[in-house]
């Protein structure tokens, strides 16, 4: 039995260099990339609510045509009260690009945001002697 033959693989040559984009003229500002945030969330002036991680976003209404894919997803999702944390962690989008996206869906009064639940540190005094006259009468 013959062993199959192997051919040297060559290494590709490298591609040829980009040129180089044109200088700005003289007065003329750089050209600056687009910044995720504002492609995303399509806000002009970047304006945020005041949001924290653990605040609760409510959806008001159903998705429009017109929203945008990422608003629609958060439309959809909210149907049922979820922190910004895990819309951002659902969408995969960063946090200061959720806060920009809630904030056009507020000001279209599309979510409600509501505070977060606070559990009170410690349990009340009356309810403790109740479970533990309780437990004694077993």
């Amino acid at each position: 039995m013959t062993p199959p033959r192997r051919k040297r693989r060559e290494p590709k040559p490298p591609p040829p260099p980009r040129p180089p984009a044109p200088e700005p003229a003289d007065g003329e500002a750089k050209p600056k990339n687009p910044e995720r945030l504002y492609t995303v969330a399509g806000s002009e002036d970047g304006a945020r609510a005041e949001l924290d991680l653990v605040t609760l976003i409510v959806a008001r209404d159903e998705p429009h045509l017109a929203a945008s894919p990422e608003q629609a997803a958060v439309l959809r999702l909210c149907a049922n009260p979820l922190s910004v944390a895990e819309l951002s962690a659902y969408l995969n989008l960063p946090f200061s690009a959720m806060t920009v996206l809630i904030t056009e869906l507020i000001t279209a009064e599309l979510v409600q945001v509501r505070a977060p639940v606070v559990r009170r540190a410690l349990p009340d005094r009356s309810l403790l002697e109740a479970v533990m006259h309780g437990l004694q009468r077993l």
